[in-house]
Formats: structure tokens, C-alpha cells, sequence
């Protein structure tokens, strides 16, 4: 069998595209662990945030592979694409805002454990931060679980971290 140039160059390519699919999707997963283990999550939780990332980062490799590679055409791999996040994001709507959002909340570091917040008439501690809720201690002793969409879209105020916060302006 001889390798012509054409098939040689249509393998060099798809190995760049999976090789840029693999260093982005590494350097967004590092990123996102180093600020959950800074807010405290659980490392079950990283775990599956990372295995989840990696699976997202390896679909699209093979979809940009085959895109890349005339496998499919653009509008049969449009349509199919687009039917699958359509489906995908009606059916984990308020779970993926709520994970968008504690990511969000890591990243940004406008929440910590042990800090004194206020979100819609509920004062207490933060006593953990999850990838989909976090959980408030009030004075009384009650433990309040809020989804992270609700702290992000809400108007929070954090009495503890007023110094860290003003530090980013």
C-alpha cells in the first residue's frame, strides 16, 4: 500500500486538532481545579467536574476530527450537533446554570468557607461550597441550601471578604 501526501498531511492535521483539543481542555480543568480546592470543594466533587470536562473536551475533538477530516458534511454535522445541544441543554437546564454558576462563583472567589453572607433575608456562614448548591449556617444553628444560580443572580453581600473583594477593582 502506498501513503500519499494527501493522507499523510489529513493525519498530521487531525493529530493538531486533537493535540489543541487536549492542552486547551487541560489548561481550562487546572484552572478550574486550583480554584475549587481554594474554595474548599471536596475532592469527589473535582473529580467529577474534571471526568465531566474531559468528556466535553473529547467529543468536540472528534467532531472537529471529523469536521476536519470530510467525514460528514457541515450541514449534516450542524444539524446533528445542534439537535444533541438542544436536547442535552433542555434536559439539564437548572443542573448545568447551577454548576456554570459554582464554577463561576470558584473562579471568581466571591465565596469562601467561613464567610459571613447575606442573600435574600438569610444571614450565616458559609460552611460548603458545592459545584451545584452551597450550605449556609444561620445563628440559630440551621443549615440553608442554596443553588449557586440563585447566590450568582442574587444580590449577595459577603461581611467577611470585604477587603479580598475590593482588592480585584
Amino acid at each position: 500500500m502506498v501513503v500519499t501526501g494527501s493522507f499523510v498531511s489529513l493525519v498530521i492535521r487531525d493529530m493538531l486538532i486533537i493535540a489543541f483539543f487536549w492542552i486547551t481542555g487541560e489548561l481550562v480543568i487546572r484552572a478550574i481545579r486550583a480554584s475549587a480546592r481554594r474554595a474548599g470543594v471536596s475532592r469527589a466533587q473535582i473529580r467529577i467536574v474534571t471526568e465531566a470536562l474531559t468528556l466535553v473536551v473529547i467529543v468536540l475533538a472528534l467532531i472537529a476530527v471529523v469536521h476536519a477530516s470530510g467525514l460528514g458534511t457541515q450541514f449534516t454535522a450542524l444539524t446533528v450537533s445542534g439537535i444533541i445541544a438542544l436536547a442535552l441543554s433542555l434536559a439539564v437546564q437548572a443542573t448545568l446554570s447551577n454548576v456554570i454558576s459554582g464554577i463561576l462563583l470558584l473562579l471568581d472567589n466571591t465565596l469562601r468557607i467561613n464567610d459571613r453572607i447575606e442573600l435574600g433575608g438569610i444571614k450565616g456562614e458559609v460552611v460548603k461550597i458545592g459545584l451545584r448548591n452551597s450550605w449556609i449556617k444561620t445563628p440559630e444553628g440551621s443549615l440553608v441550601i442554596i443553588s449557586n444560580s440563585q447566590i450568582a443572580n442574587g444580590p449577595l453581600t459577603n461581611h467577611s471578604a470585604s477587603e479580598r473583594l475590593l482588592s480585584k477593582l
